[in-house]
């Protein structure tokens, strides 16, 4: 009986350049920039046996969370309209929110867990959670789990 697959969270600097380029093949085909597999491992410099050989196994972190539940852990100062100015980017990018809980702010401070489902959701992860780390009253934003 075959093991069942093992997956890691890996930051892209310590992954070997062929994964990297695996991922920038895929990207290229999927967005139409590049129409055929010969025409995408051209661009980023791999074989189509490197293609072939790991395109099923590198996925990147915002294609595997694309329709799934996630919870944000966030670090809001607490000051008027925080929490609606955050609750716009997920609404602006189609996140369906779940829930929303928070504890009571101390010293100007409120940790806000929100879940969301992120199958409609019209950016990539990793760019609304840029957003949010970016917007005034933000002082912390992250993926606790999903």
């Amino acid at each position: 009986m075959k093991d069942a697959p093992k997956y890691y969270v890996i930051e892209a600097s310590a992954l070997p350049e062929v994964f990297l380029k695996v991922a920038e093949a895929k990207r290229l085909l999927s967005t139409g920039e590049a129409s055929t597999v010969n025409e995408a491992t051209r661009i980023t410099g791999i074989s189509r046996t490197a293609f072939y050989k790991y395109r099923d196994a590198v996925l990147p972190f915002q294609q595997m969370m694309h329709g799934r539940v996630i919870t944000f852990q966030l670090l809001l100062q607490d000051e008027p309209g925080a929490l609606f100015s955050l609750l716009t980017i997920f609404a602006d990018h189609r996140a369906n929110i779940m829930t929303i809980n928070s504890i009571v702010p101390t010293n100007g401070c409120a940790v806000v867990t929100i879940s969301a489902e992120t199958i409609d959701l019209n950016i990539p992860l990793e760019e609304m959670l840029q957003r949010m780390r970016q917007m005034k009253g933000v002082l912390k934003a992250d993926i606790l789990a999903g």
